[in-house]
């Protein structure tokens, strides 16, 4: 596993000036207003070859992951916030709005965070500790009888993108985000 913040072994110091260039470039896109990152276009911009935007970010959603690094960092600094609160049902209402505020806000992060397999280390390592600080955060709540006992964290987050996508897909009226996450959370109760 990758330690938090790295991505892999040390990158020479022009590999790493370029790739910090790429990802400038990208953020200033996505700033802009431009999300379509298209490699070839960032490369022109950042003044390297595709080649090089390519031996860093093979595709399109290996970039996104590296612009979402930060975010997901917060996002399992949260979990792991949450996972310790006192009340687990209302650390976990907390942390499905956080996510899904976040995901809302960043359609990059939410296809990261939506995503099966992962490109970099450093994303399959964040999803871990997020997985492992969810499913802590599930059993104790299951401890209490909070929520049902079939739940796993895996399946918290896809139900999760799946409310980012309904919400996405009408006309992100804030009042659906919170009727859509309390559907969620009496989703998550055990059967009466």
């Amino acid at each position: 596993m990758t330690p938090k913040g790295e991505q892999g072994p040390a990158l020479r110091a022009d590999a790493a000036r370029n790739r910090a260039r790429v990802l400038r470039i990208a953020r200033e896109q996505l700033a802009a207003g431009d999300d379509s990152l298209q490699l070839n276009a960032i490369a022109r911009l950042a003044g390297v070859g595709v080649g090089t935007v390519y031996r860093h970010f093979p595709n399109r959603h290996a970039l996104w992951e590296a612009l979402s690094a930060e975010r997901f960092q917060e996002l399992v600094d949260e979990a792991q916030a949450a996972a310790g609160d006192e009340d687990a049902l209302a650390g976990l209402h907390r942390l499905l709005r956080f996510t899904l505020i976040h995901a809302l806000d960043d359609a990059g992060f939410a296809a990261v965070l939506e995503s099966a397999s992962d490109t970099e280390a450093q994303t399959s390592a964040l999803k871990a500790e997020l997985d492992r600080a969810v499913a802590h955060l599930l059993d104790r709540a299951r401890r209490v009888g909070a929520i049902r006992r079939d739940v796993e964290a895996d399946d918290v987050r896809r139900l999760l993108c799946g409310i980012e996508h309904a919400v996405r897909s009408g006309n992100s009226d804030p009042t659906r985000t919170e009727v859509y996450l309390d559907v969620l959370l009496e989703g998550l109760r055990p059967p009466r």
